[in-house]
C-alpha cells in the first residue's frame, strides 16, 4: 500500500512535470478528517489545467492511488481530484487568488518535497 505522503509527492511531481505554477503540499491531517494532504497548484490556461489534471490522475493511479471523484474538469477554472487521503487542487490564476486555500489552511504545515 502506498502512503498518503508518497501519493501527495507523486501528485506534486506530476504537476511540476506539466509546468504547474506555485505547487505546494499541505499536511492537513491534524486539522481535518477530510484528507491528509492537499496538493495545490495553478496554471494560466484551461488547456494547461486539463493537461495537469490528466497527468496527475495518471501518475497517482500508476503509484497505486485511486481517483474517487473529479470536480470542475469541464470548465477547468478549478479542478479538484479526490484520491481519498490526498486531494489535488489545480486552479486558474483568478480562482487561486479568490479562494486562497493556502491562507485558509495557514495552520497546516507545508511539506518539503
Amino acid at each position: 500500500m502506498t502512503s498518503s505522503l508518497r501519493l501527495a509527492q507523486v501528485a506534486a511531481g506530476a504537476m511540476d512535470d506539466r509546468k504547474a505554477e506555485d505547487v505546494l503540499v499541505l499536511d492537513i491531517s491534524k486539522h481535518t478528517l477530510v484528507a491528509d494532504y492537499f496538493v495545490i497548484g495553478s496554471a494560466e490556461t484551461n488547456v494547461q489545467i486539463k493537461a495537469i489534471t490528466e497527468g496527475v490522475e495518471e501518475a497517482v493511479e500508476e503509484a497505486g492511488g485511486r481517483l474517487l471523484a473529479r470536480e470542475g474538469h469541464e470548465r477547468a477554472r478549478w479542478v479538484l481530484l479526490d484520491f481519498g487521503s490526498v486531494v489535488v487542487h489545480v486552479f486558474g490564476p483568478e480562482a487561486r487568488n479568490l479562494y486562497r486555500l493556502e491562507r485558509l489552511w495557514a495552520d497546516a504545515p507545508i511539506v518539503a518535497r
